[in-house]
This record gives C-alpha cells, structure tokens and sequence, in this order.
C-alpha cells in the first residue's frame, strides 16, 4: 500500500520472525513484543496470532501508542472488546477487526445499494449462512489432526474461531443492541464416525432486535456444496449475496399476469447472473478481484481512518454486537455441557 513500511516483524519464535522477515525483505526482527514496539515505534499493529493473546497484546500495542488490527475474533469475550474499545478511544487510537469478507466487492455492491433504500426499509429478516469443509481445507485438516491444536483450547471451539464473519454481516444491519439469541449446536455425524465428539460443527441460531428485524446464522460442515452466502428482506424488495461466487441477485416486488410470472423472472434472474459475471471479469481485469481483494480494501480504509480522518470501516457499535451474540450463543451451548442444547 502507498504510503505505508513494514518496520518490523514479531513472534515469539525467532527463527520464524527471522524467516519472515528475511522473506518479505523487511529490516527488523523481534521475538519480544515491548522490544518490538519501543524500537520499532509502528503506527499500527496487525494482531495475527490465535485469539487468546488477543486482548493482552492489543492492550499492550494501545497503551504504547499503537492504532491496532486484530484478526478475527477480536476478542474471546464482549467484556474483552468493550475494555479495548475503552482504552483505544482514551488514547486516542483506533481498532478495527479483520472482516475482510464483509468488504469483498459483492458485499460492497450489497452496502451501496441498501444504503441507497432499495430494500425500501430497514431490514426485516436476514440469513446469513457460512459453510467450512472439513475434507479440503487445510487448516481444518491441521485442527483434526492435532489434539493439542489451539483452536480446540477456545472457549467456543471451532465456531469461536469463524462464526465472526457470518454473524458480523447481521450485526451491521440489527437496528439496535438489544437482541435476543437462540442457539442450537451438536457434532455432525461425519466427525462422530472418526470419534470427534468434542468439536461441534453444526450450529444454528435465531437472533431478533426490539426493532423486530430477525435473522438466521447458519454454521455447517455438512451442507454441501459449502454455502457462503447472506440474504436480506426488505420491506418492498430483497437482496441474495453470494460471496463463493461473488454475485449479488435483487429481487425485486415484481407480479406478472398469470403464466407470466414463471416465465419472465427466470430469464430477469438469468440476465442478472449474466451481469454478475461480466462484472467479474471486469473487476478481475482491474486487479480487484483477488483472493484479498477484501483485506486489501478494509485494511486500506483502515488506514485512511488515521491518515484521513475517515469512519472507521467496522463501527465500534458492530464490533461489540458481534461479540455480546457470540458470548450468548456459547453461553447457550455451555450452559447445560450439552451440545445439543436449545434454550
């Protein structure tokens, strides 16, 4: 990004912060974090290690004068993000967590046009759902394969470790704080065959606001083929957002006169999807399409929210809704130690 060095790498193993470092071409090495920051003094940190180290070392990076991005999740706890949104916003710094989904070129387009009021209210109902696939993914591999994997020590397991993506879609468009969460959860049959019974993969949650907008959060290993998707409802028309395939489908309120109406919206949605492809390649040709097309986009605003004094690209108030809906949903299926649980 223009504008911007890399002045330093940490890790706690040196010989990895060594590697890296010397692969990147970037200057300086550290395996001790408060070395790293007094000789290296970066304007921002990027947090990219496991989740419980999270909040000691974002605190540790603010109260050095540090603007933080930490990885997904931000924090293992709502507790944990209020005190580091309390700290940055003392020190005069700025956090933002690592969405990167919720600003791929699909979810923009999404964005603009309910912005825009095309759903023509304020949402009524929301699905947001997010497939992982256990037999290609190698990080998933690496999770089965290894008991002692830090994942596996996460207050919340697995979906501590992912649901962030699907369920900060939904907090961005709740209408207020106050919400209310019912949460299913249970090991699919696939891993109880190869005797993994303590890591749940299946999970399915009912969330509401005062305002009566809904939605449904959907975390599968099973569905196939893996979904990554997010619907929202409108009052007047609907919006479909497919992230695997980067199309987003309107759906508008839109009648025809008796054996019209299966015919003409077929070939309307096959004119859309054909529109959704051509867009593709143009976004590809521009470089805008890539894998971190995503990343590249938060980060880069990110950084403008320093630079420029522009909004932070996740507000506060989202980061912190996402994390009070992930603390009641593993409340949920901790409660009772029952991972069929339903409240």
């Amino acid at each position: 990004m223009r504008g911007s060095e890399i002045v330093g790498v940490c890790d706690q193993e040196e010989l990895m912060a060594g590697q890296l470092a010397e692969r990147y071409g970037i200057k300086h090495h550290f395996s001790d974090v408060e070395v790293f920051l007094k000789s290296s003094q970066p304007d921002v940190v990027h947090i990219t290690t496991p989740p419980q180290s999270h909040y000691s070392l974002a605190k540790q990076c603010l109260e050095a004068g540090c603007n933080i991005y930490v990885e997904k999740p931000f924090t293992l706890s709502y507790e944990e993000a209020k005190e580091l949104i309390c700290i940055a916003e003392r020190e005069d710094k700025k956090l933002t967590v690592g969405h990167e989904t919720q600003f791929m070129p699909v979810a923009r387009d999404m964005r603009r046009l309910i912005n825009a009021g095309y759903l023509g209210g304020a949402p009524v109902h929301m699905e947001s759902i997010y497939g992982y696939e256990f037999s290609e993914e190698q990080f998933a591999k690496a999770v089965l394969g290894d008991r002692r994997h830090w994942v596996r020590r996460l207050p919340g397991g697995l979906l501590q470790n992912i649901i962030s993506h699907g369920i900060g879609k939904i907090a961005e468009y709740l209408q207020d704080d106050k919400v209310t969460v019912l949460a299913r959860g249970f090991t699919s049959h696939f891993l109880e065959n190869i005797e993994e019974t303590d890591i749940i993969d299946e999970l399915r949650v009912i969330i509401s606001d005062s305002h009566r907008t809904s939605a449904y959060f959907t975390f599968s290993s099973q569905i196939s083929p893996s979904l990554h998707q997010f619907r929202v409802y409108g009052p007047k028309n609907s919006l479909i957002a497919d992230h695997e395939h980067q199309t987003l489908i309107k759906v508008p309120k839109k009648s025809y006169v008796s054996f019209l109406n299966q015919f003409i919206p077929p070939f309307a949605d096959a004119k859309q999807y054909f529109s959704n492809g051509c867009r593709n390649i143009k976004r590809f040709l521009r470089n805008d399409f890539h894998a971190d097309s995503g990343m590249y986009f938060l980060i880069n605003s990110f950084y403008k929210s320093q630079t420029d004094n522009a909004p932070l690209p996740i507000p506060y108030r989202e980061i912190l809704l996402t994390a009070r809906i992930m603390d009641a949903i593993f409340f949920q299926l901790n409660e009772l130690g029952n991972k069929n649980y339903t409240n």
